[in-house]
């Protein structure tokens, strides 16, 4: 395999990351046609942040993180620093000092498949991060690696100059070269759901709004008046099983 630092890749614009940041992980998600997502592996150390950034990749070796301080001096401001490795490992390969140097250079936060430590810290320097585990085991810093090479999370693929939305649902990965689009599209989604919320609110039943009636009638979902004692009529027990002769 080889290893590579590559540096300068290009970014999305700022401008609409910061956009992308004002709607949520589910959302932007829903309005990509529920693509982009990197797993529900990927939790929040903290709650209530919301970050969006372009991605700077990092793919390491298990257990150690000589490749993260080789990312840091490519990281510039408005960047998310993502983090994989080549085989699971779920040692804690970021803490608080790499936090303080990432932060003095603009970075908005961490998303990594390994573990993180000093997590009391982070929070207390507003340093957001997802990670799929916190682990106090510490790494070597041995083994080469690349950074800024796409790499797989997931399912999804990240490219580095790619947006990265990240909140307490998860994270999701933008394509450099849809930002705009999924713009457009979140828009739309939110609109869409601001309609819904206000229908909701006066009264109205998702069944209707939705045209689930039809659907539960196609499945063969009937309704049984239960103001009289008909149990006997049911199809299934108490207990949600098939009553005998169903």
């Amino acid at each position: 395999m080889q290893h590579v630092i590559v540096t300068n890749p290009p970014r999305a614009a700022l401008a609409e990351v910061d956009e992308l940041a004002g709607f949520g992980v589910a959302t932007v998600h829903e309005a990509m046609g529920r693509t982009g997502l990197l797993g529900p592996h990927l939790r929040p150390i903290q709650s209530g942040t919301r970050i969006a950034g372009t991605a700077v990749t990092v793919l390491s070796w298990p257990g150690d993180n000589l490749m993260i301080h080789a990312a840091v001096e490519q990281c510039r401001p408005g960047d998310v620093l993502v983090v994989t490795t080549t085989s699971e490992s779920l040692d804690g390969a970021f803490g608080e000092l790499f936090a303080t140097a990432l932060a003095h250079r603009g970075v908005r936060g961490l998303v990594t498949t390994t573990g993180v430590r000093d997590t009391a810290e982070l929070r207390e320097m507003g340093f957001p991060a997802w990670s799929a585990a916190v682990h106090a085991q510490g790494t070597v810093k041995a083994t080469a690696g690349s950074v800024n090479v796409p790499v797989t999370i997931g399912r999804t693929l990240v490219r580095p100059g790619d947006v990265i939305l990240a909140d307490d649902d998860g994270v999701l990965c933008v394509p450099r070269g849809e930002a705009g689009s999924a713009i457009e599209a979140s828009r739309a989604r939110e609109a869409k759901e601001a309609a819904t919320r206000a229908a909701f609110l006066e009264g109205e039943l998702g069944l209707d709004r939705y045209g689930l009636r039809q659907v539960l009638a196609d499945l063969g979902v009937t309704y049984v008046d239960g103001s009289h004692d008909g149990s006997h009529d049911l199809g299934a027990g108490s207990d949600g099983s098939d009553a005998p002769g169903a």
